[in-house]
């Protein structure tokens, strides 16, 4: 068909506008899948492919004809950044012809909501946690609101594949159509996916349509990419070697780092100047250290700061004028980040990405690199791999670059396999389940225990979770105030659970720690956890403030403007690493291939890690002696069937083995001392692992093992379950050792 002649008139204009010559490939297919079906529709395609208007100008046109008696279509995204982008731009599409934008999250202005509430039309982006306050404390308006809703876009889906925020995301749907009695089609939308089919089951999920992928020629992608490994002091891994190296030489530096600067540091600093820049880190701790170390570096050169911070702790007007900043197309400022402008804002024509150590994911890597490269250009990432000196006395797994490997591994899985992280569907989310139970009861009220079960049982996210476990959850939220009985016998609310689904923090199913507000004077800085005392230092926004004040009772912390440097910390952050990973880094080890993205020192680096990886004898024998009694084990294993192993070996093989001091470093390696012979370990471990067992085994007898944000509220027992069934990755975990270890 010819999708252009079958849009709306203004969006025809507005094409000519913005002086369009033709459409692009994903705009033509997801035009054609639009119009011409009712089905789900899945859009995966490179950043800055189009993918946003391929979808809003068909859903556009179909609501121009046939204007909603309610709201339109419902954008949800996980970021409020990228709401407020994807606002203007659509405000600035549908202006013309009167279909009204309505953003609702916690900064848009209450006159816009009590507007919307007025007259429900047109388009509403919202958060997953605005979307969930709003079915709470707006309950009895939702069929008003969306009784004629058409279509529901989820924006940058991936990020919602492999946690309880992305189930959460999917229950709020189910639950809002039933409500409205609404059957809306469900558009997807992402740049990395690397099984779109198993994406598009996600997206139907309880939807009642299939979903079409449509394929089309989405051109040749094209990056500049290169890998640098730096020792934090010199000599650097490639000096008195022979290394040539295959790329270009890049640039030379433009400007000069500190005689005493941090040399990967330095780097970042010298290939900054006269350029807009992103630098990704992969926690917020590190974001503030390293931009701090960059300002000095521009204080001790003389020359005025270049360098801004954007990070989920920051106060929305810091964020905000850090996006706006890089909106600039004249700005040449660079900006610290964390995956929080990973997604898909429009941040204007940036010429490279630089990323500090390996992302965990080939996502996270994906979606880093996609930032570059719009308005036309390649997109462009240099990885900073660090890393201090092996000390002269270290064991072997301390001589391997665990960061550098893993960074090459997570390139070439993509290059070569286009793989890219799968949805996890297998878990038990008891955590959600309780959220959505407690969601459920506020927003519609009394109810006996069956209505609830039918309310919030079929939800796709509980598809595993049977009749009994959730009478064991209505029984221990009886027994801890969270519900009550009334007299007639059905289920409210208890004043304990009243006070956790009041707080605005309930709506929110990803783990939060307790925060305080961090204020100098009249200005908002952000928010911090764990606040020091008077007189300690913190440090946020990239700079140090002394601590006055702190006011426990309001959590606000007020402090002032200091020199200096010291580390933040906002909290713990574990990484989700994939096996196929860590297969394909012993692939690295293993090979002699060299990869044309590697720099003078990661070169040399990598040549020093693969002669100690073959010179161990770890290419034939994953589990190596390291004298006396003291073994190493490397699996090769992702986070989840290594954290299985790990207990496996403890709790089920420890006695046999006599094992003792069993150290982990997750998921790479674990060191330990035991009383048998190589041999002996792979027949022992191989015949437990022959042997049928309830994963429930490898928990310990008094664990409690608190994971999610709600967990601390669900019996134990069900804890208990939901960790051995839904987190450890036993299945892969036997796999492996069936195979005595090898890949």
């Amino acid at each position: 068909m010819n999708v252009f002649a079958r849009y709306s008139p203004f969006i025809q204009d507005f094409i000519y506008r913005s002086g369009w010559q033709t459409l692009r490939g994903v705009q033509n297919a997801a035009g054609e899948a639009i119009f011409d079906t009712d089905d789900n529709v899945l859009l995966t395609a490179s950043t800055a492919s189009g993918k946003t208007e391929a979808a809003f100008f068909p859903m556009l046109t179909l609501l121009d004809e046939n204007p909603s008696s309610t709201v339109g279509i419902l954008y949800i995204a996980p970021l409020k950044a990228l709401i407020n982008d994807q606002f203007g731009r659509l405000n600035e599409l549908c202006e013309e012809v009167g279909i009204e934008v309505y953003r609702w999250h916690g900064d848009v202005a209450q006159s816009r909501k009590r507007k919307l509430l007025r007259k429900p039309s047109g388009i509403l982006q919202i958060t997953p946690e605005s979307l969930e306050s709003l079915l709470i404390n707006k309950h009895g308006e939702i069929p008003s609101l969306f009784g004629d809703l058409r279509f529901i876009v989820i924006d940058e889906i991936h990020s919602l594949l492999r946690g309880d925020r992305g189930w959460q995301t999917f229950c709020l749907i189910e639950r809002l159509c039933r409500i409205a009695e609404c059957k809306p089609r469900r558009i997807g939308l992402s740049a990395t996916l690397g099984n779109p089919e198993a994406a598009g089951q996600f997206l139907s999920a309880g939807s009642g349509r299939p979903t079409i992928i449509p394929k089309f020629d989405g051109g040749k992608e094209v990056w500049r990419l290169s890998m640098e490994h730096f020792f934090n002091t010199d000599p650097q891994a490639d000096e008195d070697k022979d290394i040539t190296v295959q790329t270009p030489e890049q640039e030379p530096s433009s400007d000069t780092a500190p005689k005493a600067a941090d040399p990967g540091i330095g780097y970042i600093f010298e290939h900054t100047r006269g350029k807009k820049c992103l630098v990704f880190t992969n926690s917020r701790e590190e974001c503030e250290a390293v931009c701090q170390q960059l300002r000095q570096y521009c204080e001790v050169n003389h020359e005025p700061d270049r360098f801004l911070i954007h990070h989920g702790n920051l106060s929305a007007s810091y964020r905000e004028s850090a996006e706006e900043e890089m909106k600039d197309d004249n700005s040449l400022m660079s900006v610290c980040a964390t995956a929080t402008l990973e997604l898909g804002i429009d941040i204007g024509k940036l010429e490279r990405a630089f990323q500090i150590d390996a992302p965990y994911t080939v996502s996270g890597f994906l979606q880093r690199m996609g930032r570059t490269g719009r308005r036309g250009d390649p997109s462009e990432m240099w990885f900073v791999m660090r890393e201090e000196h092996p000390e002269a006395r270290a064991m072997l797994p301390d001589m391997i670059p665990w960061r550098l490997i893993q960074g090459i591994a997570l390139v070439q899985l993509y290059i070569e396999e286009r793989f890219v992280e799968p949805p996890r569907t297998n878990r038990l989310p008891f955590s959600l389940l309780y959220h959505q139970t407690m969601s459920t009861l506020a927003s519609c009220g009394e109810m006996t225990p069956a209505e609830l079960a039918s309310r919030v049982l079929p939800l796709t996210a509980f598809r595993r979770i049977s009749q009994d476990d959730f009478r064991t959850l209505l029984r221990h939220l009886l027994k801890i105030d969270h519900i009550m009985r009334t007299e007639n016998g059905g289920l409210i609310l208890g004043l304990t659970g009243e006070r956790i689904v009041n707080s605005y923090k309930f709506y929110a199913v990803f783990q939060e720690n307790i925060e305080y507000t961090v204020r100098s004077y009249s200005e908002e800085l952000g928010t911090i956890v764990k606040p020091p005392p008077v007189g300690d230092k913190i440090a946020i926004v990239g700079r140090v403030w002394a601590v006055d004040e702190v006011d426990h009772q309001k959590r606000v912390v007020y402090c002032t403007l200091v020199k200096g440097n010291i580390p933040a910390y906002f909290g713990d952050c574990a990484g989700d690493i994939h096996t196929r990973i860590l297969e394909r880094m012993y692939g690295v080890l293993a090979e002699q291939k060299s990869y044309p993205y590697l720099m003078r020192h990661a070169v040399g680096r990598l040549q020093d890690a693969r002669e100690t990886f073959t010179k161990s004898g770890m290419p034939d024998r994953p589990l190596v002696h390291l004298g006396g009694n003291m073994w190493a084990l490397f699996p090769w294993l992702g986070s989840y069937a290594f954290l299985a192993l790990e207990r496996f070996l403890k709790i089920r093989c420890g006695k046999r083995l006599g094992l003792k001091g069993l150290n982990a470093s997750r998921p790479y390696f674990m060191q330990f001392t035991m009383k048998v012979s190589e041999e002996e370990f792979y027949r022992i471990v191989s015949e437990e692992a022959s042997v049928t067992f309830d994963p429930l085994e490898l928990v310990y007898p008094k664990e409690n093992p608190v994971f999610e944000k709600y967990d601390e509220y669900v019996p134990e027992e069900l804890i208990r379950k939901g960790f051995a069934h839904g987190v450890l990755d036993v299945e892969g975990m036997i796999r492996r050792v069936c195979g005595r270890f090898s890949l």
